[in-house]
């Protein structure tokens, strides 16, 4: 039955109509070629057309869509913008205008797609629009600077005459793919075109030449693609027709409808458009020119946007456009598609790691919505095209010096290489791939710290299941072990209530069939993503194991019902709220809370975390306050303690937090010093037990900070006053008016820190003589003591002498007491603005400096730790700020603040010891900048110490060149 047949009540025409762009509504300029038909994507449709499914008529809308939307049709606008320089750069086998240097540029997509064709490897032809040109596409309101798409159509007719085939050609088509490459590689997040160039003659030409079959199949999946992607016709309408289809005919897979089925598939397909009053374009240009502006918008997107906050991505102009002769792996059984890996991405292990699919296309593998074939399977179906890729990836990877991700088609046994670039890999994979390739001389040691991240090293810190045979009865179900690691969370069911869980501070698994990018903002709020569908190399898999989530992925037991909020599996129903575990390393789900265990350094890591000490320079202390957080830093690699935070071993029981809270009740002098002596042992103790966990490193013991009234209880004021009164043998009211008078407008920059030590001085005295009383014993007991007592708060250099009088006077007293004398230096926090344009006065009195990066952001800025969080997101997205400056050093403000205190303080005390305390010091690019100013140390907390070590490392490297 022929399609005139099949559609004979379809038919309709529509007028032209002026076109209007949504986001350009000012703009009314008539289409210059096939006619214009319809508003948003609807033009060029014939009026003859077999698929037709009733005459519409649209007027584009003059409401502008909301930005990062799915695109409209946009034509020439009055008010584009001139281009400058070359926008689109040509690559086919043998020839490139670019290459792998070029990223900014060309995207890494785009940049790789030119290398691959430089070193002459089989890529089917193309070309590559510059990521400037996204930049002024935004800029410009959706319009493409004057002139670039007359150099896209000759970028075309190159790529026509490589391919000996023409766009929109009925006897002989070139077919293309349309597809995104931003200069750093975001998996799955923004938006792809494939077949583009059919319309209803095309595909019968396309029929002839290669099989109904085929063409017919190419045909229906670029109206799903077309319409989900550039019109925003909900996929799921598309994939319903399909289920339907499949259902009817009995077959499980989409390879097995017929070609009659693929007709009725495709009738169904234009009438799903004319239910959602999108018509569609036959003029293949126009099919191009709007699957570029598909492409450029989705930059825009909020899946692209909450990919790039959670990387961290910052400063790209924009994703560049890859439009590309289509090669086809759908064309029957010596045909397919895949994605690998040069070496294992979970492991390290130097295999060759990915799925393949006979007859599919690459959307089918990566979108996970049918589960592949491991990749030694294609050595039997396709020998030949096997033995290529082996030798392909073998050449990239010693080319690219790193292992490579690939994406390949194989069409009737020829073998097309689609894209490469770095993989995506977890910690522990790229720890094993940086040491093994030192051993195989692939890289050296300096390249081979450059090849691990914190982020990986972060993965490796986290706990792992601590006994795997111990939950064995209570495994439910196997899938994948897509990305490693162990998770245990309550189980939910989207990606809003996933955030809502982070949020709330509560850990969860995200549950899906499968996940689509759209899912990437509940991906990262998850510890765990367990799904039904996809495959090792499917959109969740890349995307866990490149943020270090555990993932279990095309567990088949698996069923969702998202309506009841349930899951089955293994005959057992899970609601959502109930707690459930995954293992990565296995892809075991198990119900309920597997008991976790800490990680170790050891094996690869240790070597790996050798050559990082070897390469460093700047030391890396950490922030503990307790002998067991202390032994925790030394094991991670600390070379000392930078920041020992006195008030937290207050509340380490409730004889010390009585103790306390009876010194802050106490109305004379004599009460205070009765309610200290009950704390000095209590802080001797500790400092004992820190300074031999750190025997023969320094220890810098910063003295009381916060204000007194964190000390106090919350709750029922007449409850606490009788609670305190009881304790401190005052009465009610006296402690109701004690506590009255501890109130403060703004506490963070009122009574506290050196000023309580200054007005209560006995506070300081207890302080100083536990400090130094514990660093003689320690002595005494063959403990190599380096003590560092450390003055917060201070804006004055009065302040500082003050505080320094009265911690020399008490040292001596110890001294003399204990007949021992141990060395320790006095010095101070620089955290208040003041205290850093007077540094070289106080550094007449301070020996070392410690930056309190956190009160010094604070004050710099004039933002209140505790409200940012409402404007900062705000602040970010606007691009008022590019990080979060209480995580990221701001250099620029704060930055110069410590580089202008470091210079002057040496000038005048040479040798002054200078370092960082705030939680910035384990952040990688705030790392390199300490390193920059010739800081002596980082300090951040413990679980952090291998990060900064790593990152104290890559930053020498840079600063050397290297």
């Amino acid at each position: 039955m022929s399609f005139s047949t099949v559609c004979k009540n379809f038919s309709g025409v529509i007028a032209p109509v002026k076109v209007v762009s949504e986001k350009n509504a000012q703009a009314q300029v008539q289409h210059v070629g096939a006619p214009v038909r319809a508003n948003r994507g609807g033009v060029g449709m014939s009026s003859t057309s077999k698929f037709a499914t009733g005459a519409v008529q649209f007027q584009a809308s003059t409401t502008p869509r909301p930005s990062a939307s799915r695109s409209s049709l946009r034509v020439a606008n009055v008010a584009a913008p001139i281009k400058t320089g070359q926008s689109v750069y040509f690559f086919s086998k043998g020839e490139s205008n670019g290459d792998a240097s070029m990223k900014t540029l060309l995207g890494g997509k785009g940049a790789n797609l030119a290398e691959m064709c430089k070193i002459g490897l089989s890529v089917p032809p193309g070309l590559t629009i510059t990521t400037d040109t996204c930049a002024n596409y935004h800029a410009n309101g959706g319009a493409l600077p004057d002139g670039v798409m007359a150099e896209v159509l000759e970028g075309l007719a190159k790529v026509e005459a490589a391919m000996g085939k023409k766009l929109g050609d009925k006897n002989d088509p070139l077919l293309l793919s349309v597809r995104s490459g931003a200069a750093v590689s975001m998996p799955g997040m923004m938006d792809t075109v494939l077949n583009l160039g059919l319309n209803d003659e095309v595909v019968e030409g396309l029929a002839a030449k290669s099989g109904a079959r085929f063409a017919y199949d190419s045909y229906r999946r670029f109206l799903d693609m077309f319409g989900d992607v550039v019109l925003g016709v909900p996929h799921e309408l598309f994939e319903h027709a399909l289920e339907e289809m499949k259902a009817k005919k009995g077959v499980e897979n989409d390879s097995d409808l017929e070609a009659e089925d693929l007709k009725e598939l495709i009738v169904q397909y234009k009438a799903v458009y004319t239910a959602q009053g999108k018509a569609f374009p036959e003029d293949p240009i126009e099919q191009m020119k709007l699957s570029m502006f598909a492409v450029f918008d989705s930059w825009e997107s909020s899946r692209a946007k909450k990919y790039r906050d959670v990387e961290k991505i910052v400063g790209l102009n924009g994703t560049a456009v890859n439009i590309q002769s289509m090669v086809f792996g759908n064309m029957g059984p010596t045909s397919g598609t895949g994605v690998c890996f040069t070496r294992d991405p979970s492991t390290g292990e130097n295999v060759l790691y990915g799925e393949y699919l006979v007859n599919a296309q690459g959307e089918d593998v990566v979108a996970g919505i049918r589960t592949p074939e491991v990749i030694s399977r294609l050595q039997e179906d396709l020998p030949s095209a096997y033995d290529e890729l082996i030798a392909n990836t073998q050449l990239l990877e010693k080319h690219y010096t790193d292992m490579q991700d690939i994406e390949f088609t194989v069409q009737e046994g020829k073998l097309y290489m689609l894209q490469c670039r770095s993989g995506k890999r977890t910690g522990k994979g790229a720890v094993r791939m940086a040491v093994e390739m030192v051993d195989e001389g692939l890289v050296d040691i300096p390249k081979a710290l450059t090849m691990v991240t914190a982020g990986h090293l972060d993965q490796l810190l986290h706990p792992q299941f601590k006994d795997e045979e111990s939950y064995k009865s209570d495994v439910i179900g196997t899938g994948l072990p897509a990305s490693p690691g162990a998770a245990v969370g309550k189980v939910v069911f989207t990606p809003n209530d996933a955030e809502a869980c982070k949020a709330a501070g509560t850990p969860c698994i995200l549950v899906r069939t499968e996940t689509s990018p759209e899912d990437v903002g509940g991906m990262s709020a998850a510890e765990g993503i367990l799904t039904a569908r996809g495959g090792m190399t499917s959109h969740a898999a890349v995307v866990a194991r490149g943020w270090g989530k555990t993932c279990v992925s095309g567990c088949s037991a698996l069923i969702v019902d998202d309506n009841s909020r349930t899951f089955t599996c293994g005959g057992v129903t899970v609601n959502e709220g109930d707690w459930i575990s995954l293992n990565g390393n296995t892809g075991e789900v198990i119900l309920g809370k597997g008991e976790l265990s800490p990680p170790e350094i050891s094996g690869d890591l240790g070597q790996f975390m050798s050559w990082v000490d070897a390469h460093r320079e700047i030391k890396v202390l950490a922030n503990a306050d307790t002998p067991e957080d202390a032994a925790l830093a030394r094991e991670n690699g600390a070379e000392g303690i930078g920041l020992v935070r006195t008030e937290h071993m207050f509340f380490s029981s409730d004889e010390r937090i009585a103790s306390i809270r009876k010194m802050i009740m106490a109305p004379t002098l004599a009460g205070r010093i009765e309610a200290l002596d009950e704390l000095l042992p209590y802080q001797r103790e500790d400092f004992e037990g820190i300074y031999k966990a750190m025997d023969g490193y320094p220890v810098t013991i910063r003295l009381l900070d916060p204000p007194l009234h964190e000390f106090l209880p919350d709750g029922d004021m007449d409850e606490i006053c009788a609670d305190m009164a009881a304790l401190t043998g005052n009465t009610p009211e006296e402690v109701a008016e004690r506590m009255e008078s501890l109130f403060e407008t703004n506490p963070m920059l009122g009574f506290r820190g050196c000023r309580l030590a200054i007005a209560y001085p006995e506070i300081a005295e207890m302080q100083a003589r536990a400090i130094l009383e514990a660093a003689c014993n320690a002595q005494s007991n063959g403990v190599n003591v380096q003590a560092d007592i450390m003055v917060p708060l201070v804006g004055t250099i009065a302040e500082l002498k003050n505080q320094e009088q009265i911690i020399r006077n008490t040292a001596a007293k110890v001294f003399e007491e204990k007949g021992v004398t141990v060395d320790y230096r006095v010095g101070t926090m620089i955290e208040i603005p003041r205290a850093a344009l007077m540094a070289a006065q106080i550094a007449d009195t301070a020996e070392f400096f410690s930056f309190g990066t956190n009160d010094l952001t604070q004050m710099t800025f004039g933002y209140s730790r505790d409200d940012v969080s409402k404007f900062l997101p705000t602040y970010i997205n606007q691009g008022i700020l590019t990080a979060d400056p209480f995580e990221v050093i701001d250099q620029e403000g704060v930055g110069q603040l410590i580089t202008m205190a470091t210079q002057n303080g040496r000038a005048t005390r040479p040798g002054l010891k200078v370092g960082v305390c705030g939680e910035q010091g384990g952040e990688p690019s705030s790392v390199e900048f300490f390193v920059k100013n010739d800081l002596d140390y980082v300090s951040c907390s413990p679980f952090r110490v291998p990060i900064a070590r790593l990152s104290a490392a890559q930053a020498a490297l840079k600063t050397k060149g290297l």
